[in-house]
């Protein structure tokens, strides 16, 4: 306690240093206009028949008590080209830790009508706020929510097909979609078989991403956004299917697991207070027999939420915002557990997150923050971090 104490006063002493210059970026302020990097090149008005957007992050992490990580954690490139007026293509090249390069979207959106679309290709799955809205301006903290990494396995982006568009008379936008679902087993090579899910972080090793992805049952991603209240924006989602297993190995008991997924989030903003919220359950059928196939140790229900509150610092007609934001979040991959698996209280974990955002300009962040990080497990407590970044978006 000492010490949050102490890193807040820190913090607002910065603040108080700290005078006004510009005005808001109501887009990136506002989350009833809050567009991503893939739906502003789909939006827009542009002369040209080709369109280029990019956003990237520089990072520096200090774990208590190691040494310093400093890295380009990503940098994002992305190509939007206009066959004509209702048929467009959007690709997203991803270099992560400048070594591995991703295709991250790649997908055809054809205008069927007055406000609704066809989408086909590499697209990411609607689920939270995160995986959608994931380019460095559009949220506090250096890194994003422990929650989006753990449970909801940002970024998160499968092959499929889909309608997306938007009733404005009920102020409600829906997405619909069939993609291939997360990747289960693989022969080993040696007569026996690998597992991609575990209990650390649930899902996240069985995304496909597009390379080269098995599928032998299609899954539903739904997403509802409701937008009537002046300043908030409520999201309901829904992911429900099997995984996928290689044919070697698909007809061996415990091959394949089912997955319900249910996630609610709010974001709101009033003047130069902002707020956010999500909360994510997740009920996985058959890891009983996973585990016993895999010797993993997936747990069968995987659960977690946050709430973050932050206030602008500035002027609200400046054009530069300085948010102080402190966010809590609690997350559990073994929020229960199948058979004679017991749950792992180091699975069970609260992550307080306190710092400043500073933009600089529109498309320009500069982040601190520190984190208070601790599990269930008696003794076994993650190392507290501090944390900077520069990230842009343009």
């Amino acid at each position: 306690m000492k010490k949050f104490t102490l890193t807040l006063a820190l913090v607002f002493g910065v603040i108080l240093s700290i005078s006004a210059q510009q005005a808001s970026d109501s887009i990136t302020f506002d989350p009833q206009k809050q567009l991503n990097a893939a739906q502003r090149l789909l939006s827009g008005n542009y002369a040209s028949a080709v369109t280029v957007s990019a956003y990237a992050e520089a990072l520096y992490n200090q774990p208590e008590g190691d040494n310093g990580e400093l890295d380009i954690q990503r940098l994002v490139l992305l190509f939007g080209y206009r066959f004509d007026d209702r048929t467009q293509f959007i690709t997203e090249i991803e270099v992560e830790h400048v070594a591995e390069i991703f295709v991250e979207q790649a997908f055809v959106n054809y205008n069927v009508g007055a406000n609704v679309s066809l989408r086909g290709g590499l697209m990411l799955v609607p689920f939270g706020i995160i995986n959608e809205f994931h380019e460095p301006t559009t949220f506090n903290g250096t890194e994003r929510p422990a929650v989006d990494n753990a449970i909801i396995p940002t970024t998160w982006r499968e092959l499929g097909v889909g309608v997306t568009g938007r009733f404005n008379d009920i102020s409600l936008a829906y997405q619909a979609y069939i993609f291939n679902g997360f990747r289960s087993v693989a022969p080993d090579g040696e007569g026996g078989v690998s597992g991609f899910l575990r209990g650390s972080n649930g899902l996240r090793g069985g995304r496909q991403r597009g390379i080269q992805s098995t599928v032998d049952s299609p899954t539903l991603s739904v997403k509802l956004d409701y937008y009537g209240i002046p300043g908030l924006r409520l999201g309901l989602a829904g992911y429900f299917g099997d995984t996928q297993a290689e044919d070697e190995v698909e007809e061996l008991d415990g091959a394949n697991i089912g997955i319900a997924m249910v996630g609610l989030d709010a974001r709101y903003a009033y003047q130069r207070f902002s707020a956010r919220g999500q909360f994510v359950y997740a009920s996985l059928s058959d890891t009983e027999a996973y585990n016993a196939l895999t010797s993993r140790d997936l747990g069968s229900e995987l659960q977690g939420w946050y709430l973050e509150a932050g206030y602008n610092l500035l002027p609200t007609g400046n054009r530069q915002r300085l948010i102080a934001f402190t966010r809590y979040e609690s997350y559990d991959t073994h929020a229960d557990t199948a058979g004679d698996l017991a749950r792992n209280p180091a699975f069970d974990r609260v992550d307080i997150t306190t710092g400043l955002s500073y933009h600089i300009a529109p498309g320009v962040v500069l982040k601190g923050d520190y984190q208070f990080r601790d599990n269930a497990l008696s003794g076994d407590s993650a190392p507290d971090r501090l944390n900077f970044g520069i990230g842009v978006w343009f």
